[in-house]
């Protein structure tokens, strides 16, 4: 799977840039992840990301993710390719000590959102965020321009309430 760790300690005031392109055996494996939303291929996968430290223990993460994939269409089962282009951001906590919360503690969030992501090593996969931001961005359900599910016909039919069934049973019908 697509990987690049990065070591959050070494990186400056004045920030960082990196760039990521999946080869050919990660794109093949990043389409297995997403064949449940009728990926065939994936042509492209990469990413930029730009890195800035806002403290010691704080970063900010700004991701532009592209990728070029090859979809089946759910109705006529014709390729489709589809472009992605997304922004994103991620705010990182460094937390060495992190706590994780005993399964009777309740913890209560305004908004995940609002929270930095907490790690607790300072070496990050960077292409992480990219993968789940790839796999949320797929149309699960892509179709060819112009092309609508027609059910068989017959199937249409309003359905035999159960009701009338009984209705029929209490007339000896």
């Amino acid at each position: 799977m697509i990987s690049h760790i990065y070591n959050l300690n070494r990186l400056g005031q004045a920030g960082d840039a990196v760039t990521l392109q999946a080869s050919e055996g990660e794109r093949a494996e990043l389409a297995e992840l997403a064949k449940e939303s009728n990926v065939l291929e994936v042509q492209e996968f990469g990413g930029r990301i730009s890195l800035k430290k806002i403290s010691s223990s704080r970063f900010d993460l700004n991701y532009h993710l592209s990728a070029r994939i090859v979809q089946a269409c759910v109705v006529t089962l014709e390729l489709l390719g589809a472009h992605i282009e997304k922004d994103f951001l991620r705010e990182l906590h460094y937390a060495p000590n992190l706590r994780r919360p005993a399964e009777k503690e309740i913890v209560i969030a305004l908004s995940d959102d609002d929270l930095p992501e907490e790690i607790e090593s300072l070496h990050f996969d960077l292409a992480g965020p990219l993968v789940e931001e790839f796999l949320l961005a797929i149309d699960p359900y892509p179709r060819a321009p112009g092309v609508a599910f027609e059910p068989p016909e017959g199937l249409n039919a309003k359905p035999e309430s159960p009701f009338e069934v009984l209705k029929g049973l209490k007339s000896g019908g």
